[in-house]
């Protein structure tokens, strides 16, 4: 009798789970955001902020527990037909910890645009900083970090991300 009770209670929480991120997703982030109607959160605990602009593709998805922060003033540009797996990190404000280490509290923020092309794959736990442009028909592996550019057609990997 325990059990089915626990079943019973589980089920329910799940349920209520889901309801809360569709709300989330298809309410508060589609109104929001300029995110194309086949964009598919595929995954719990996808976060985006921030009073910057967010403009997603058509037949693109991202994974769980992802999150994209637009800084006031700034864009993230996310293409159509791109695939963005767990974990994936972009940010287009960061502090310059130089900046901070020799006690200049002034222009210590650095922000920029974050464009991802078309048809681009983004493989897991992968962190793109502010300012950086990856080109159409890219891959970057799995638990890369995006400081510069990356070219069209290319395949990056590593930390800092280079061309392979």
């Amino acid at each position: 009798m325990k059990r089915i009770i626990y079943k019973i209670i589980s089920k329910i929480f799940f349920w209520i789970e889901r309801v809360a991120f569709s709300y989330r997703y298809d309410y508060v982030y589609r109104e929001k955001y300029n995110i194309d109607n086949t964009f598919r959160f595929n995954g719990k605990n996808i976060l985006m902020y921030g009073n910057g602009q967010i403009n997603i593709g058509a037949n693109s998805y991202i994974g769980s527990h992802s999150s994209i922060l637009a800084y006031e003033g700034c864009q993230v540009n996310i293409g159509k037909n791109c695939s963005i797996s767990h974990y994936f990190t972009v940010y287009t404000m960061n502090r310059n910890s130089q900046d901070i280490v020799h006690g200049n509290q002034e222009n210590r923020m650095v922000t920029g645009n974050v464009s991802i092309g078309d048809n681009c794959w983004i493989g897991h736990n992968v962190f793109i900083r502010e300012g950086v442009s990856i080109g159409p028909n890219c891959v970057i592996g799995g638990h890369s970090v995006v400081t510069k550019d990356i070219p069209s057609n290319s395949i990056a990997v590593g930390s800092p991300a280079r061309v392979v």
